[in-house]
């Protein structure tokens, strides 16, 4: 916990593009001091069919979900953080987003492999 899913146009599977977004989630979320940094996890998925409105051809949506505990501002913060870093790095994408979501505690479960 936390978990940055990372959804953008397949355009962006080029060279290290997502392996920086990935980059800068994890820097965003250490920075923001709201979370460990030891304890993120971030992910990206790319999609090659989608339609927005406008006729965007590219673009980044990045979920944030958090446990819940943090404050509507401090959400606000890492949203406009990540969103800023995002924007500076990736000036040629059409649509940059971020949502900051809480999950509920009891309803997530997670299991680790125990290793050595």
């Amino acid at each position: 916990m936390p978990h940055f899913v990372i959804e953008h146009s397949a355009d962006l599977d080029r060279d290290d593009a997502i392996d920086r977004a990935i980059e800068l989630c994890h820097e965003a979320g250490a920075q923001s001091g709201v979370m460990n940094p030891n304890d993120i996890k971030a992910r990206a998925l790319s999609y090659r069919r989608f339609r927005f409105a406008g006729g965007i051809e590219s673009f980044i949506h990045v979920t944030v979900s958090l446990l819940e505990g943090r404050t509507d501002a401090q959400k606000e913060a890492l949203a406009v953080l990540l969103r800023d870093k995002l924007s500076a790095r990736f000036a040629d994408v059409e649509s940059i987003s971020i949502d900051v979501r809480d999950m509920n505690s009891l309803a997530y479960k997670k299991h680790l492999r125990q290793t050595g």
